[in-house]
């Protein structure tokens, strides 16, 4: 299958190496010049549960894409919540009739953008326990073990998300289908709306965090309010079984030595977080149904304070 993976990140970097690795021809695009030009030079380096790996992966500038005149089956949309609409505008000529995205992105509503560029039918959904550290340019760590939850957002993309679980299953990314993805993508959200901004701004891993003796207290009103707002959106989590799997996923073996994607966009690499897509989201929500949040509205001004003062770009 020919993929483009659309951002080059921890994550993209991951998917792309798995599928490359497995046979596929996959391409790479991103907009950040360190990275791209390091694997251009040196390949995409990846420690993988302690063995190093390099891989030589095609990469471009998302304005290189007609140029190249590249075509696709499938997109993978990696990028940052903010930098999707912008990503796939400069990508729309290797769209076609017959290409599909899967977006694995963490937050909310991303299909409302990508509708404005493909088909909704051929908009596959999902959400992924996968992670990955960005080291440097061009260098990974990737650790641990995940899955894949995908749908498609309209009846007649089913046969490609069958294909495209295929795919992902034989470079061993463990994916499955969903009945009800956004199910999946509201679970997902609450972990990482749970952990991410707390790690960035105590700047811990997900393990040092576990630890803290405030840490159950806190969980515990950040999910309420994730319930409450999914409740409104036809959504229903289940209080127990979402706080056991926050303190599950924090485990020294599943992803407890992880630093989570905020904290390397903000702390490592001083980039804009993905906020507004997560707690920024519940907050949002909540004004709209007429719901209490100051747990996830404190931390969304938190983040936006702690951007400000590292003068996050």
């Amino acid at each position: 299958m020919k993929i483009a993976v659309a951002g080059a990140g921890g994550m993209g970097g991951r998917f792309a190496l798995c599928l490359h690795q497995s046979g596929n021809d996959v391409i790479l695009i991103d907009q950040w010049q360190a990275n791209i030009k390091a694997i251009r030079k040196d390949g995409l380096t990846a420690s993988l549960n302690g063995k190093v790996i390099t891989d030589q992966i095609p990469i471009y500038y998302p304005d290189e894409i007609d140029e190249k005149n590249e075509k696709v089956d499938l997109i993978l949309a990696m990028v940052k919540s903010p930098q999707l609409d912008q990503m796939f505008h400069a990508i729309s000529p290797i769209i076609q009739d017959d290409t599909y995205v899967l977006c694995l992105m963490n937050g909310i509503g991303h299909e409302d953008t990508l509708s404005r560029y493909v088909n909704p039918g051929h908009i596959l959904s999902g959400t992924t326990m996968w992670t990955a550290t960005m080291k440097g340019p061009g260098l990974l760590e990737l650790n641990g073990e995940g899955s894949i939850d995908i749908q498609n957002i309209r009846p007649e993309g089913k046969q490609a998300a069958d294909k495209v679980i295929e795919v992902l299953n034989q470079a061993g990314l463990n994916a499955r289908y969903s009945d009800n993805v956004l199910a999946s993508i509201w679970r997902k959200a609450c972990i990482t709306g749970g952990l991410n901004a707390l790690t960035a701004l105590l700047e811990c891993n997900n393990m040092e965090l576990r630890s803290l003796r405030v840490f159950d207290a806190i969980i515990l009103e950040i999910v309420k309010e994730y319930i409450a707002v999914a409740e409104k959106e036809g959504i229903h989590l289940n209080q127990t079984e979402m706080i056991e799997a926050i303190q599950d996923y924090c485990r020294p073996t599943v992803n407890g030595f992880a630093f989570t994607s905020m904290y390397q966009d903000l702390i490592q690499n001083h980039r804009i977080t993905e906020i507004e897509y997560m707690n920024g989201a519940i907050s949002r929500k909540g004004k709209q149904y007429g719901i209490p949040t100051p747990y996830n509205e404190l931390l969304t001004q938190l983040i936006h304070a702690k951007e400000q003062l590292l003068t996050a770009f």
